[in-house]
């Protein structure tokens, strides 16, 4: 039996998907934008319950990355095909635990978070994610606040951290360049700056794929990263492009969290990479 069931607003979906998932579902398809998919996710984290996505939001961007296709129908063709991956989640959690938020997807500190935050609603129903764009380009000029990067024992300074398990960004970009959602670990990429004009050179960085040695910019892998402030000026989250709380929080690796259908041959491609790294960083070799 298929059974389609609506969500009636925003952060409705986790709970429906808990029902579902009590009553003994066999598979799990949603349809929506990250957002309503970072939703579902929520609610499935630990399930044994593989999940597919139909895209049908703003960006898109685990559509993208996994290249299931740019409609829900390629999609669902897709699906057809697809094959079941366990992969980690990221867990963005505060001082105490209860209001911690999973992502499949990436968290964000700093700018992409405040750009989330002031979001013209209204303006984003109106123009996608040419509403994102407008709002980044309106901070040129701007001062931004910044915050302390606590990865390994070591601290880092930036005004934008992103925290990612994908390498797409906004559908648009590719920020973290080798990570892989089947590996269980985060790519970790720092912006510094008070300033937004640096911005400008990270932009065009990440455009030509020559951030990684850029000044102002750090790369790194972790499993475990904490965002501190100063508490003189509010700095925002982001988990999967929705709006998460202020900081200082943490954000930590969930290994073997959710079932995925991802297509064949992104599977095959993405796992043959995380095999090559491995050998390439072997102590053996």
């Amino acid at each position: 039996m298929v059974e389609a069931i609506p969500t009636p607003g925003p952060k409705a979906a986790a709970e429906i998907v808990r029902g579902i998932a009590d009553r003994g579902a066999d598979l799990i398809i949603a349809a929506g934008g990250d957002g309503t998919i970072n939703e579902v996710v929520n609610g499935m984290v630990g399930s044994e319950i593989p999940l597919g996505i139909l895209p049908a939001g703003t960006a898109n961007v685990l559509a993208t990355e996994i290249g299931l296709g740019k409609t829900m129908e390629q999609a669902a063709e897709s699906l057809l095909h697809s094959v079941q991956a366990r992969v980690a989640l990221g867990r963005l959690c505060w001082e105490t635990e209860e209001n911690a938020r999973h992502f499949l997807m990436m968290a964000g500190a700093g700018l992409d978070a405040d750009i989330v935050y002031h979001l013209n609603l209204k303006m984003k129903k109106a123009l996608g994610k040419v509403a994102y764009w407008i709002a980044g380009f309106a901070k040129f000029g701007h001062s931004l606040p910044e915050f302390t990067v606590g990865i390994g024992g070591r601290e880092y300074t930036a005004s934008f951290a992103l925290v990612s398990r994908v390498r797409n960004y906004g559908g648009d970009l590719e920020i973290a360049p080798t990570i892989s959602l089947f590996e269980d670990e985060f790519e970790v990429v720092l912006f510094e700056g008070k300033s937004s004009m640096p911005y400008m050179k990270y932009m065009l960085g990440a455009l030509t794929h020559k951030l990684d040695g850029m000044r102002g910019v750090t790369i790194l892998r972790a499993r475990q990263v904490a965002f501190l402030t100063s508490g003189v000026e509010e700095v925002h989250a982001q988990v999967d492009g929705e709006y998460a709380g202020v900081l200082p929080a943490r954000v930590e690796i969930v290994p073997n969290a959710l079932t995925l259908l991802v297509p064949a041959s992104f599977h095959a491609k993405r796992q043959a990479s995380v095999e090559d790294a491995a050998w390439t960083t072997s102590p053996t070799r």
